[in-house]
């Protein structure tokens, strides 16, 4: 089914379009679909490995594996992607918990979704109105639910912003604001309407890719203490407590009734999520295919190692190329990277082709000259780096040291997702460089945790790691939501602003241009030159594009690694043999 108005169908066939590309890296076409039909029954296991969970509430989730899976397994929306590799398909929403896609009757200011009457939460108590209404209230209480997308209801819902540049509404733990909250989001029977303050015609895009707009029951809420409950309205349930760092087991849920999902066909009885081994010991497992692990799948790459034994895999080995751009952030809270000639100077040291080669090599990445995928529709390499070598600049980084005000040496400190030998070996080629230049590196590897350390505006680091895709066709999901300091930077938290970057008026006015423009062409070239101040400012350092490299058990069935969920595993779809 498509859009009602033809922007946002056209916003979702571009984006199916450029994801048709990415079918396979190095010559390699295989998706990962599998031959053998999946059926009912069976144990299935997800190998989570050592980077875990470290949100389960659906207005906190950003990490795009958690978000796949939750979405294929326990958490419904009002439309949801179907399961398919077809580039159009699999990239246009259907209705789900909604009678159909959402109409529009204005341009997308306004939308409008009806609640289906046959749906219910696992404890067999009807989803409403209200339970969509109050999920979408929860993403404002930004002092509690940490870590979302909840920046784009700051920039499109229809509320006042504070004296603080966020939202006169803050969440209803509070109730400050509510009645501003009540204007914007409205529930007459099972139908809730959205408004907006400017045209969001891909707004059911949004809803579809990620789990802000969930419904949550009011009366189960409990804030923070609620992060690894699940309350589920899909075909599976926790069962028992999650354990943070081993991982839950998914069972039946009993009150999901499969006539009312048009997706998930929810094949194996249980789901055993284990968190915790290295991603060697993993592919150790997958490798010699014998007990549980014949009937796993997992997000964790194929290690470098253990690359040359992807032959003993077979068609159990599936290449796609990622939506994803890894980068690293100057803090701006630093007193080192509060100087400008100290950011350059971070820049032209950074060789990306040794970070490049230590984590596997072309097999593995593609050099990135921007934190904008080229999948994008208009996306343009930024200025800033796409005549810098793959290697860097030394001797210009040097002299742009030398003007650096901080004492010398220039001591930083690097803080980064660690844990593996990889991940280890990435991160001292980028040590080399940025030493050679004349900078004196700490590594600072987290294993147990990384988004909920680097998201508090005190944290204590210099230079950080990130990664990002595109929450959907426009560049739009990658500027502002990492960059825009008016909707990421609080009191408890800098959002997805990791490297605590304040554009100015001079990056606002950009933004707001380019979410004013109407015209998808030119909202690119808009979006393009917000990206070049960013590039000018060394807000971030792009370093490359992540290829996927998988293996799954040999008795997992319906395998597929589909762009409606960018490239992952689909859960949805996927079974094993009893």
């Amino acid at each position: 089914m498509a859009f009602k108005k033809p922007l946002a169908a056209l916003a979702a066939t571009a984006l199916a379009a450029t994801l048709a590309a990415c079918g396979g890296g190095s010559g390699d076409d295989n998706n990962g679909s599998s031959n053998a039909k999946a059926e009912k029954g069976g144990e299935a296991v997800f190998l989570v490995g050592p980077r875990t969970v470290e949100h389960w509430d659906p207005q906190r989730m950003y990490i795009g594996r958690d978000l796949n899976n939750s979405g294929r397994l326990f958490y419904r929306s009002l439309v949801a992607l179907p399961a398919s590799n077809d580039p159009v398909e699999g990239t246009t929403p259907v209705a789900d918990l909604a009678t159909d896609t959402g109409t529009t009757e204005d341009g997308g200011k306004t939308w409008q979704f009806t609640v289906r009457d046959d749906v219910k939460w696992e404890d067999g108590q009807p989803i409403t109105c209200e339970d969509f209404k109050y999920g979408a209230s929860r993403n404002f209480a930004t002092d509690v639910i940490i870590g979302g997308p909840a920046n784009y209801l700051f920039t499109y819902l229809d509320i006042p912003t504070g004296k603080d540049d966020l939202p006169a509404y803050k969440g209803p733990y509070t109730g400050e604001g509510q009645d501003l909250f009540d204007k914007a989001v409205t529930c007459e029977g099972q139908t809730i309407t959205y408004r907006f303050k400017k045209a969001w015609p891909d707004f059911p895009l949004s809803i579809a890719q990620l789990r802000y707009l969930d419904p949550y029951r009011k009366d189960l809420d409990k804030g923070d203490a609620n992060n690894f409950v699940i309350i589920s309205n899909g075909p599976y349930k926790l069962e028992g407590e999650w354990k943070e760092g081993t991982g839950g087991k998914f069972v039946r849920n009993e009150n999901w009734d499969e006539s009312t999902d048009p997706i998930r066909k929810a094949y194996p009885d249980t789901w055993d999520f284990r968190e915790g081994d290295t991603d060697e010991a993993i592919y150790e497992q997958l490798l010699s295919d014998s007990g549980d692990a014949q009937y796993a799948v997992t997000e964790r790459r194929l290690p470098p190692a253990l690359f040359d034994r992807k032959d003993e895999a077979g068609d159990r080995y599936t290449q796609v190329e990622s939506p994803y751009v890894d980068y690293v952030l100057p803090n701006f809270n630093s007193p080192v990277f509060k100087d400008a000639n100290c950011r350059e100077a971070l820049k032209l040291a950074t060789d990306r082709a040794a970070w490049i080669k230590a984590g596997g090599g072309e097999e593995y990445f593609t050099l990135a000259d921007s934190v904008i995928n080229p999948s994008v529709p208009g996306y343009k390499p930024n200025p800033a780096f796409a005549d810098l070598p793959p290697e860097g600049d030394p001797e210009a980084a040097k002299a742009a040291l030398d003007k650096c005000s901080a004492p010398k040496p220039v001591k930083i400190k690097f803080t980064y997702s660690g844990g593996t030998p990889t991940s280890d070996k990435q991160a001292s080629a980028l040590k080399a460089g940025w030493d050679a230049a004349g900078f004196e590196v700490e590594l600072d590897p987290l294993e147990d945790t990384y988004y909920a350390v680097i998201q508090k505006p005190d944290a204590d680091f210099d230079v950080t790691w990130g990664g990002w895709g595109a929450d959907w066709a426009s560049a739009g999901t990658v500027i502002p939501p990492l960059f825009d300091s008016r909707i990421n930077l609080t009191g408890d938290s800098n959002g997805n602003d990791y490297g605590n970057y304040r554009g100015g008026p001079e990056l606002n006015q950009l933004i707001d241009d380019a979410y004013a423009e109407p015209d998808l062409d030119a909202a690119a070239e808009k979006w393009a030159a917000a990206d070049a101040k960013l590039g000018e400012d060394v807000a971030y350092i792009p370093l490359e594009i992540t290829i996927f490299n998988f293996l799954h058990g040999s008795k997992v069935t319906g395998y597929a690694n589909n762009v409606s969920v960018n490239g992952y595993a689909d859960l949805a779809v996927i079974g094993v043999e009893n």
